[in-house]
C-alpha cells in the first residue's frame, strides 16, 4: 500500500500554470481572487478603515501581486522545483502549500497598513490571516491542478531500436557543417552523423560529437537558439527541449508519456528529456527516421 501510493505521488503532473508563468499565472489567481472575495464575501473579509469593501479587496489583491509573484520566483529558483519537465504530483502539492503560506503572510502584514495596527499585532489574527489565504487562495491553484487530471491515467510507455538507421559513414555522402561562433575567430566543424546532441550552458552550446570512435565535448560561444537555426537544413536534427537539440538518428530508446520523455543515445550514458510541449513533434520525426 505504501509503495502504490508512494508510486503515486511521485507520478509525473503538468506544472500549474500559476507557477510555470508566474506573470500571466498571477493574473489569473488575482482574477480568480478579486471575483470570488467580492461576490460572495467569505471568511468575514471586510472593508478596510479608509475604503469601501470592493477597492479593499482589490488594493489587496494588487499589492500582494508583486511579492507573490516574486515568491514563485524564488521558488523556481530551487533546484527542486526548478524543472518543469519533472514535475509531480509531490511537487505540486508542496509548491502549492508553500505559495499559501506566503501569501497568509504578506496578508497579515499588509492588514498593517490599510487596518488599525493595534487590533493585528496577536497571534490569533497571524493564524486567521494564513487560514482565510489558504481557503481562499486554494481555489484557483485547485482548478488548474484538477484540469489536468487526464494526465493521471497517461501510460509510460518504453521502446528501443536497435542500432542506428541508415547510418552514414562521415565524409562519404556528407556536407560538412560548420557552426559560426559569438567569436570571430571561433568556428565548429564536423559532420552530421558525427553529432549526437548539443546542450545550452548560459552564454555557450557544448556539442556532444562522436569522433573516431569516442564521444568527445567541444564548447562554441553561441545559444542554442542560434544553433538551431543553423543545423535548420538537417531535417533529423531536432530541437527536443529548451536546453537540448539531438540528432534523432543516434536515439538508441525512448521511455515516458505524453508528459514527457527521456531518451537515450547511442554512446551517452546519461538520459536526455522532451519536454512535454515537444513529444507530439518528437514522435512525428522518430517515425521517419526509425
Amino acid at each position: 500500500m505504501a509503495t502504490a501510493n508512494s508510486k503515486w505521488i511521485n507520478k509525473k503532473y503538468p506544472q500549474n500554470i500559476i507557477i510555470r508563468n508566474p506573470f500571466l499565472g498571477m493574473l489569473i489567481f488575482l482574477g480568480f481572487i478579486v471575483i470570488f472575495v467580492i461576490i460572495y464575501k467569505p471568511l468575514q473579509v471586510h472593508e478596510s478603515r479608509f475604503f469601501p469593501y470592493q477597492i479593499t479587496v482589490a488594493i489587496y489583491c494588487l499589492i500582494l501581486a508583486i511579492p507573490l509573484t516574486g515568491l514563485v520566483k524564488l521558488l523556481k529558483s530551487i533546484k527542486y522545483f526548478s524543472d518543469s519537465g519533472e514535475w509531480t504530483i509531490l511537487k505540486e502539492i508542496l509548491s502549492t502549500s508553500i505559495l499559501l503560506f506566503g501569501m497568509g503572510i504578506i496578508v497579515y502584514f499588509l492588514g498593517f497598513l490599510l487596518e488599525s495596527p493595534e487590533q493585528r499585532w496577536n497571534l490569533s489574527t497571524f493564524l486567521n490571516s494564513l487560514i482565510s489565504a489558504f481557503l481562499i487562495g486554494i481555489i484557483p491553484f485547485m482548478f488548474f491542478t484538477i484540469i489536468n487530471y487526464r494526465y493521471l491515467f497517461v501510460t509510460d510507455i518504453f521502446k528501443s531500436f536497435d542500432g542506428e538507421p541508415n547510418s552514414l559513414e562521415p565524409g562519404k555522402t556528407e556536407e560538412m557543417i560548420r557552426i559560426g561562433s559569438q567569436l570571430k575567430k571561433e568556428e565548429l566543424i564536423f559532420y552530421p552523423s558525427q553529432l549526437l546532441y548539443a546542450e545550452s550552458d548560459g552564454n555557450y552550446t557544448v556539442f556532444y560529437l562522436n569522433l573516431e570512435g569516442q564521444v568527445k565535448k567541444r564548447i562554441i560561444r553561441n545559444s542554442i537558439s542560434n544553433i538551431e537555426q543553423q543545423l535548420s537544413v538537417i531535417p533529423y536534427f531536432f530541437r527536443i527541449h529548451r536546453a537540448f537539440l539531438i540528432n534523432v538518428r543516434k536515439v538508441i530508446s525512448q521511455k515516458g508519456n505524453t508528459l514527457g520523455y527521456r531518451l537515450k543515445l547511442s554512446g551517452i550514458e546519461n538520459e536526455i528529456p522532451v519536454s512535454r510541449q515537444k513529444t507530439h513533434d518528437f514522435d512525428q520525426i522518430l517515425k521517419k527516421y526509425h
